[in-house]
């Protein structure tokens, strides 16, 4: 069929416009031939008030930290079109993204001397997997329909991808404020389309907590305690906004709750009873590279910014930067077990061109010191 054949068959024969209901399972279709595990569609109208003020409150908490960007769009995040204008959809993707023959998360963290790395940031940067594939998911919807108004978004723009989420059907929010999905547990990337097509709408699953139940395991497991009630989270004390999104020094309060986490923290995943559903990616994008599954903090410390800069290319990794690479290792130096491998390491940057890496590497090596002399 050549695409001027392809055009008409989707539109109806009275009054051609779309058949919608068809293009919708088309879509779903493609979706998952692209390497989606999930699409669902949502009504852009629907009543956000409930999100918006939360999100609001939340942000006069101060609960976001530094992170100023959440605080500068206002109702663009829960009003679609005020962001993209004439958006009537937003459809929603999910994509597995854990990795198989990774080393087993829980070892790696009860041995002070590894580096634990959030098993999403293992393989490539994922914004630029997911925001390829629905840019494909796009062309197709075009080829199909002809010229229509669109945008892709994965973890990019100022969208409330989790409420998004929900309200189209793919899961439910935990008290973690992850999306959770009854067939997929939580290991999975978001990505949004907003759209002007007038879509067959998804029902939803379930709202906040739906099938969490009395489960307290992802509030009670989170070592800095950041998880301040259920679906809210102090971004402040988070250990994935510490060594990802804080550029400053992070708190020495904070410091010996880190461990030996130097990128992210997945512990209310590994604790949630519900990603005993999960599924290991198919995408090789997100398989280990590097053997960043499984590393000595103290190798990871004697990389040099090239070594950084090479190894790390492509990875969501290397958005925070050397300086920040290295401070994060420090603390996770700090919190190891006594070694002299690891004061040595240490010693070695000392005189480190960066004070906040400076900085750390003292606090780190007090630390040290100190285990040294309760030995």
């Amino acid at each position: 069929m050549d695409t001027a054949q392809q055009k008409t068959s989707y539109n109806n024969s009275s009054d051609c416009k779309p058949d919608y209901v068809r293009l919708a399972s088309e879509i779903k279709t493609w979706g998952r031939e692209l390497g989606f595990q999930d699409v669902r569609i949502g009504n852009a109208n629907t009543d956000m008030s409930e999100a918006e003020a939360g999100m609001f409150a939340w942000l006069e908490d101060e609960n976001h930290g530094e992170m100023d960007y959440m605080a500068k769009h206002g109702t663009k995040r829960s009003r679609p079109a005020e962001l993209v204008p004439g958006t009537q959809r937003v459809i929603s993707v999910r994509m597995n993204y854990y990795p198989p023959n990774a080393a087993e998360s829980w070892a790696v963290i009860n041995q002070g001397d590894k580096a634990f790395i959030s098993r999403y940031a293992l393989g490539r940067d994922y914004h630029k997997v997911l925001r390829s594939r629905m840019q494909k998911l796009a062309d197709k919807i075009q080829q199909a329909i002809g010229s229509f108004n669109y945008r892709v978004f994965s973890d990019s723009a100022p969208v409330m991808e989790v409420e998004w989420a929900q309200k189209s059907g793919l899961g439910w929010r935990g008290k973690h404020t992850l999306l959770l999905s009854r067939q997929a547990g939580s290991y999975f990337f978001l990505g949004e389309i907003y759209t002007d097509l007038l879509l067959p709408v998804d029902e939803p699953v379930g709202t906040k907590g739906s099938f969490c139940g009395s489960c307290t395991k992802c509030i009670d497991i989170c070592p800095t305690q950041a998880i301040v009630a259920p679906f809210k989270v102090d971004a402040r004390r988070c250990i994935s906004y510490l060594t990802i999104e804080l550029k400053s020094s992070i708190p020495e309060s904070l410091r010996p709750l880190i461990g030996n986490r130097i990128y992210g923290c997945d512990d209310c995943q590994l604790v949630c009873p519900w990603n005993k559903f999960s599924h290991l990616t198919g995408e090789s994008d997100f398989h280990v590279r590097h053997g960043l599954d499984d590393v000595t903090l103290v190798d990871l410390f004697r990389w040099n910014q090239q070594e950084f800069e090479t190894r790390l290319a492509g990875s969501p990794i290397r958005r925070i930067g050397y300086q920040q690479w290295l401070r994060n290792i420090a603390v996770g130096l700090g919190n190891a077990p006594f070694s002299d491998t690891v004061i040595a390491a240490l010693q070695s940057r000392l005189n480190d061109p960066s004070e906040m890496v400076r900085e750390h590497v003292q606090w780190a090596l007090e630390q040290q010191h100190t285990k040294k002399e309760t030995e």
